[in-house]
């Protein structure tokens, strides 16, 4: 008889992807609207990933 195993969940797969060493890279918030009052540089640093930390980490792995 196969083992039960958890489903992915789709909401956190489309949101988070993992790297080789097992951390979980996430896009940046406030990215959509209203950024005529940032910076060029508050915009350009949201564009890059970034990279969840260690305690939300164990809990999102789950989900996927």
């Amino acid at each position: 008889m196969a083992k039960i195993r958890q489903k992915t969940k789709r909401a956190a797969a489309k949101r988070f992807s993992i790297t080789k060493n097992g951390k979980l890279k996430r896009k940046h918030a406030y990215r959509s609207h209203l950024a005529l009052g940032r910076s060029t540089k508050a915009k350009r640093h949201l564009r890059k990933d970034a990279i969840m930390s260690t305690s939300d980490t164990k809990r999102y792995t789950q989900c996927l």
